[in-house]
């Protein structure tokens, strides 16, 4: 990601999001990010909404479906990504830009809710090695053995302390 636009964006999905399939198969979700700076007036001791800014985002592949299914219209959001510019020409012949953020990790913003993670595991298993990856790391999980005995921290979780807690 070298000379790359990387942002990172809060705010509110305007919409619920958009799931569509590719010409050569692939799968994309698009949906925009409102957000929206707030200042506090000393003058008049209220908060008050600067302009807010319309995101539109996409998101593939995987991320593309757990965007749809765990994201919906209002919900307020952390993502981060990196800025696209596209040409094209409109039905009228006027050429027009468009900036889009590609979406490389989304969640929910936990400052004004809660949220319960489910790990996909059915497309770990099928999911290339990342490039870089070194040939001698582990092929599995770690601490999946861990979890699977009680879920908590262990001797070999290098997190926990000498009490096994975080």
């Amino acid at each position: 990601m070298a000379g790359e636009t990387v942002i990172t964006i809060v705010g509110n999905l305007t919409a619920d999001p958009e799931t569509r399939t590719t010409q050569n198969g692939g799968t994309v979700c698009n949906f925009t990010i409102a957000s929206t700076p707030r200042q506090y007036n000393s003058q008049s001791g209220q908060w008050e909404d600067g302009p807010a800014l319309f995101l539109r985002c996409a998101a593939w592949r995987d991320l593309a479906a757990h965007c749809a299914q765990s994201l919906s219209k209002g919900m307020r959001v952390i993502a981060q990504g990196r800025l696209r510019q596209h040409s094209y020409q409109a039905q009228d012949g006027s050429n027009r830009i468009v900036i889009e953020m590609q979406v490389d990790e989304i969640g929910p913003s936990l400052r004004y809710a809660t949220a319960q993670v489910t790990r996909a595991d059915s497309q770990r298993a099928t999911r290339p090695q990342p490039t870089g990856q070194r040939a001698d790391s582990p092929a599995t999980d770690p601490w999946a053995a861990d979890r699977a005995a009680g879920g908590g921290a262990t001797a070999t979780d290098p997190w926990a302390d000498a009490d096994g807690e975080f």
